[in-house]
């Protein structure tokens, strides 16, 4: 056999046995994220643990999840409806939930965190799952504005620690963001890779700076947006359809603003701008704040910059 071949043999047989190494995956956060990758990780024959604290979360999560994947079914299966309803109940049989995290980590091959953006929240759930996680476990966070190196801080496992950024909805959504520290193994973070590969989602690797690669191009643009609007140089709808028509993108920055959540937009850019107070494109928007403070937050909230019915 040749050299060039016997690489190759290598290199598959590395890259086969680097997925088959995950087989148990525990999603810490049954919101929209957490329920989504265990969604996707179950239809790709893994075990999944989905862990939050509330048991009404998990339900309203498992309610969710299922009908996602009916969804799914009735157009897969267009032809043979007995067949889409095996194809739910299978996956749905790959599926658990649980409120102990600790538990649930004892057994398991990756944990993906999902939960709120406050890093010392992040860093505490990381701490207690140390102590108990397997020493192969590898942990991953969802986080799209904090430093994977800030949150891998508070374990012992800094090689064994990377980051995993979904995009929502994540069914629907190819991108996931693998983000490499200075201390994450190469053995880790092709694990992640293969791993995302697996789900049938498209990785990129991202270096641990504030926003990955999208949230560091897009949070400065939605700010720009702002503060445009907050000079007096667009309303907010002509901002939205020039960017649309002229740009081409299929939401404008204020419909985005409703649709991610503007509580969620302030958190990012705060963290940003406390980091680095001195860059402009972090600055804070006192519109954003004044919204923020007065409930008005999005979509979810049934008024934003728009108002929902």
């Amino acid at each position: 056999m040749t050299f060039a071949t016997l690489q190759f043999v290598r290199k598959m047989t590395s890259s086969a046995a680097r997925t088959a190494a995950i087989k148990h995956v525990t999603v810490i956060g049954g919101g929209l994220m957490g329920a989504g990758i265990t969604q996707v990780a179950a239809a790709t024959g893994h075990t999944v643990v989905l862990v939050d604290t509330s048991e009404d979360i998990l339900k309203k999560s498992a309610t969710g999840i299922e009908g996602s994947l009916t969804r799914i079914a009735k157009k897969k299966f267009a032809d043979k409806p007995e067949a889409g309803q095996e194809f739910v109940q299978k996956v749905l049989k790959n599926i658990s939930t649980s409120t102990d995290a600790a538990s649930a980590a004892r057994t398991t091959d990756l944990v993906v965190e999902a939960i709120v953006e406050n890093l010392k929240t992040k860093q505490e759930l990381f701490s207690a799952l140390d102590k108990v996680a397997p020493n192969h476990t590898i942990f991953a966070s969802n986080t799209s504005s904090l430093p994977i190196t800030d949150i891998a801080s508070s374990t012992a496992r800094l090689d064994r620690f990377g980051g995993l950024h979904f995009f929502n909805p994540v069914p629907m959504m190819k991108l996931v963001e693998v983000i490499k520290t200075s201390q994450t193994s190469q053995e880790t973070f092709d694990t992640l890779v293969d791993f995302s590969r697996v789900l049938g989602k498209h990785p990129v690797l991202c270096k641990d700076t504030p926003g990955f690669i999208v949230n560091r191009l897009l949070v400065p643009y939605l700010m720009e947006a702002l503060r445009l609007h907050e000079r007096g140089h667009g309303s907010k709808e002509d901002i939205d359809v020039a960017m649309k028509l002229g740009a081409g993108y299929p939401m404008g920055p204020f419909e985005l603003h409703d649709y991610v959540g503007l509580d969620t937009l302030k958190s990012i850019i705060d963290g940003w701008n406390k980091m680095e107070p001195e860059n402009p494109l972090f600055a804070p928007s006192p519109l954003l704040n004044k919204l923020v403070a007065e409930g008005k937050l999005g979509k979810k909230t049934g008024e934003g910059f728009y108002k929902y019915k």
